[in-house]
């Protein structure tokens, strides 16, 4: 008997309804559903209610299993005949007008006149409506929360004051102070009625999501808050996080940082907890570890070195699959695109530089060891144990991924100037094994692509002098890159060494061509195919004026 007057019900399956203990009014006549056919009441199996209607059925008020919350939500104002009484008709699912409820006659509390009514904003979002709770037995409803959507539409919430004075000193205060003012009120009137008969009205405006700002609400009423935020999930968890911490509903509060702690998070549920962070100042004690997985590296040294560790732990890794891998990986981490800050204090171009020049170094080491080995050329290395060509073949395949860096980030004009300088490895080219030295035409070959799609940019004396330089090895060792492409795309090879000797001046152009042109005549296709680039050099060579152009138009 004590629990049917602490909480409210009304019954759905008899003829004679009993009247539901909530009034709802709507500004606008309700039209009049005589004339519309009977349906089968709410509760059907498998089927899927109306998203803009409440859960329950259209018989009774919501018997909510919370104690002290009953939600009035968006109802149809077809089922509404007159107030209080409830109309057998279900609600038409194409309707999604919502009409206004008249206010109560108490005096509303507005939370505009509060400084934090800002924080009542949640997130946008679905709304959910489901049955949660258990019974603590108390079923008083005397607190009406409105909420107004701030893209339209509105919810309405009866709930029970202590268990929101309780839980939130944000609606503690604004009881208290409309209880006062009630109070003062009432002994000026001697038949002022009884305080605690009368509902105090509270109005939340421009809510962006009135679902995450319910299930704030509800989680008042939950006895395990822990159990309740598994089914929520992390990302609307952070939702619920801001709302409660902008109600002071500290219980929800821990619990939803507790729970987010113990959680993996995705990168778009980490950048929304970052910037719950710069808003909401929490306790430092119970937000430690989460700042800790949200904390960045202190210092711009330290993204720096560990940026330069990496690439000198990929220059040293022994494993070809897991070298591979983890060229891949940090290539996509330093590359240059819309994705990453231009200003971004990563790696430097000095760093880049000084891995290249030890690889190098140690590529030149490598040689020497294949020239005094030429009539072997697969001198195994005592202490490693392994080929001298598999050594050779990763420094290069070292350098050619730094050189793709460095061309991503447009600062490879250098390295040009470095490779045309490398007057040792250009001697020991003369005197090694085929099989070994066209590893070293590999380089040449990423640095002419580069500057034959113009890609690479640098000063016509460091193209001069790298082909001066590369030029004649490249025409010795193209028949061995055609064999052993390892990626390489020969077309494109020969199309851009074409390209990048038409770049220089017209006496070394006519120095190379005609290199070219003599080894060409002898071994035919173990040498680049630059036809296309002869024919445009000899045109402006010896053509002139219209006839030039008429022809290349052509």
């Amino acid at each position: 008997m004590a629990q049917s007057n602490r909480t409210r019900q009304c019954y759905t399956s008899h003829p004679r309804r009993r009247r539901s203990s909530w009034c709802c009014s709507f500004a606008v006549q309700p039209s009049s559903p005589e004339n519309r056919a009977f349906t089968k009441p709410a509760f059907r199996k498998n089927k899927k209610p109306d998203s803009s209607v409440s859960k329950h059925g259209p018989y009774s008020v919501p018997n909510s299993p919370k104690p002290g919350l009953n939600f009035v939500g968006r109802i149809d104002p077809r089922r509404i005949l007159s107030p209080g009484r409830v109309s057998p008709i279900d609600s038409d699912p194409t309707a999604d007008t919502i009409r206004d409820i008249i206010p109560d006659p108490s005096p509303p509390v507005d939370l505009n006149s509060k400084s934090r009514s800002e924080s009542f904003r949640g997130r946008s979002g679905r709304r959910s409506f489901s049955d949660t709770g258990s019974d603590s037995g108390r079923g008083v409803f005397d607190v009406r929360l409105n909420l107004r959507g701030k893209n339209g539409g509105g919810l309405v919430l009866e709930l029970n004051s202590e268990v929101l004075i309780e839980n939130s000193e944000v609606f503690a205060g604004l009881i208290s102070e409309y209880r006062k003012n009630l109070g003062s009120k009432c002994n000026r009137n001697e038949d002022g009625g009884n305080l605690s008969r009368k509902i105090c009205r509270i109005e939340v405006p421009d809510v962006e999501n009135l679902g995450i700002f319910r299930d704030t609400i509800e989680l008042m009423f939950e006895e395990d808050i822990a159990k309740r935020l598994l089914k929520i999930g992390a990302y609307r968890a952070i939702d619920i996080l801001e709302v409660s911490a902008g109600i002071m509903f500290t219980k929800g509060v821990l619990s939803c940082l507790k729970y987010l702690e113990a959680v993996p998070w995705t990168e778009e549920e980490e950048d929304k907890l970052r910037n719950l962070f710069t808003v909401f100042k929490f306790d430092e004690t119970t937000t430690r570890d989460i700042l800790a997985r949200l904390d960045l590296l202190s210092s711009e040294s330290s993204q720096e070195n560990l940026a330069k560790q990496l690439v000198w732990s990929i220059t040293t890794c022994a494993d070809a699959n897991a070298r591979n891998e983890l060229k891949s990986l940090v290539k996509g981490l330093l590359c240059r695109s819309s994705v990453y800050e231009k200003d971004q204090h990563d790696l430097t171009k000095e760093d880049l530089y000084d891995v290249c020049h030890s690889c190098l170094g140690s590529l030149v080491s490598l040689m020497k060891e294949a020239s005094d080995n030429t009539p072997q050329g697969t001198a195994v290395k005592k202490d490693t144990g392994k080929p001298l060509i598999g050594r050779i073949s990763r420094q290069v395949d070292n350098i050619i991924w730094l050189l793709e860096i460095l061309l991503d980030r447009q600062i490879g004009e250098e390295f040009v100037g470095m490779w045309a300088d490398q007057v040792d490895l250009l001697k020991m080219h003369e005197s090694t094994s085929p099989m070994v030295r066209y590893e070293l035409s590999r380089v040449s070959a990423i640095l002419f692509i580069a500057m034959g799609t113009r890609k690479l940019h640098c000063r016509s004396e460091a193209r001069a002098v790298l082909l001066q330089a590369w030029f004649g090895p490249m025409l010795l060792d193209f028949g061995w890159l055609q064999r052993c492409k390892k990626g390489l795309d020969m077309k494109a090879l020969e199309e851009a060494m074409g390209q990048t000797l038409l770049t220089l001046p017209m006496k070394q152009q006519y120095m190379l061509f005609t290199e070219w042109f003599g080894y060409f005549s002898k071994h035919g296709t173990e040498c680049p195919n630059l036809s296309k680039s002869f024919q445009i050099w000899w045109r402006r060579s010896f053509l002139r004026g219209s006839e030039t152009h008429a022809i290349e138009s052509r």
